[in-house]
């Protein structure tokens, strides 16, 4: 279908509106709304927090707010509306109740609530409803959210930082040396870490770094932190065990470590943290079990920060779904350690990136690009 310029530019309005919403909407998907009336932009809304009102909505108040009436309007909106009651009312409603004209939807939500619903209660009510314009930039910005829809998986993001040189680390890391990437990246990362519904690390990065692995500033965000631990190695006394009653810790072991090591998992437990396992996988964890059982746990996103071992296992098992790597301007040579060229050396093939973004930091630079050409459930 031909679209008007100005539907594209509204559109593309919408979609930025959205990307406002990253971090502090998920698991709901980023939205954004545009309602338009004679040429003129008279509404603009995007869904702003987890439990609050939906885009449609803001856009909706946004007019009122202008004192301009909606009826006969244009809507330009990223995702269908919602038709059922969650959190909020059903979004179709106020829709309706407002008299607009005309519907514009990028592309379908594909959720067992939705699919489609939303846009035939609309039609239904004689109101002229368009799909499909910008749909690939819109079902690329809901990725994570459409995959876990197709599929029940959670998307697998790869996050790590590095030198110029591929180093992940100093040799020897002073107080003033700690951090690779600047204040402004770490930043981004922790918004990177609000997305998202459990990070995923290795027992090497717990013994390394000590982190505890938490979102700041939380805004109410309490990821699952998880740890692969293949023979039960974490101490009681890390920074994780000691605040998993503030915030979920799931350690991922095998079950002949579990046995053998039957005390330290009633440590663990009276922690409150949860103890996961594996059967015998030649000492490797079961990677793709795991994502299944988060998955029906209804973790839509997990961010890996494990080190080079652990990225170098969701690689090669095809595991990822997308990367973001922060850049330093910084050549480590010796002084560094834990090259991530060495762990993925053993790949047998290239990894191409998809749909790649390159955002500078100050003088670091973040690159994000999807592993795959096509993300899992998107046609």
């Amino acid at each position: 279908m031909e679209y008007e310029q100005q539907d594209i530019k509204y559109m593309q309005m919408a979609l930025k509106l959205a990307r406002r919403g990253i971090g502090s909407v998920e698991p709901n998907p980023p939205v954004g709304c545009v309602i338009a009336k004679a040429g003129q932009v008279i509404g603009k809304g995007w869904h702003k927090e987890f439990g609050g009102p939906h885009a449609e909505i803001n856009a909706l108040e946004d007019c009122r707010s202008l004192a301009v009436t909606p009826q006969g309007a244009t809507m330009y909106v990223t995702l269908e509306p919602c038709c059922h009651q969650g959190k909020t009312a059903p979004c179709t409603d106020a829709i309706l109740k407002a008299g607009l004209a005309k519907v514009l939807v990028a592309t379908p939500d594909p959720s067992e609530h939705n699919n489609g619903r939303g846009i035939e209660q609309l039609c239904n009510a004689g109101i002229e409803v368009q799909t499909g314009l910008c749909e690939a930039e819109a079902r690329l910005l809901n990725a994570p959210f459409i995959k876990f829809a197709a599929t029940g998986k959670p998307w697998v993001i790869l996050k790590w930082a590095q030198s110029i040189d591929g180093k992940l680390a100093y040799a020897e890391a002073e107080d003033q040396q700690r951090w690779l990437s600047n204040e402004l990246s770490r930043k981004d990362a922790h918004k990177l870490r609000r997305r998202v519904q459990a990070i995923l690390i290795g027992i090497n990065t717990v013994v390394a770094d000590n982190p505890e692995l938490t979102p700041r500033p939380s805004k109410g965000k309490r990821p699952i932190r998880i740890v692969l631990d293949s023979h039960l190695k974490i101490l009681v006394k890390t920074r994780l065990i000691r605040t998993a009653n503030r915030s979920p810790v799931l350690i991922y072991t095998s079950e002949a470590a579990a046995q053998s090591n039957s005390r330290t998992v009633d440590r663990l437990t009276k922690k409150q943290v949860e103890v996961l396992t594996f059967g015998d996988t030649q000492g490797q964890s079961n990677l793709h079990f795991l994502l299944d059982e988060l998955g029906n746990r209804g973790v839509q996103q997990l961010l890996v920060e494990g080190g080079p071992a652990v990225i170098s296992s969701f690689l090669r098992e095809r595991l990822a779904d997308q990367i973001v790597v922060y850049i330093a301007p910084k050549i480590l040579a010796g002084s560094g350690t834990a090259n991530i060229s060495e762990a993925i050396r053993e790949l047998t093939s290239a990894i191409d990136l998809h749909h790649v973004s390159i955002e500078p930091f100050a003088e670091d630079i973040r690159l994000t690009g999807f592993l795959k050409q096509t993300p899992d459930g998107i046609n």
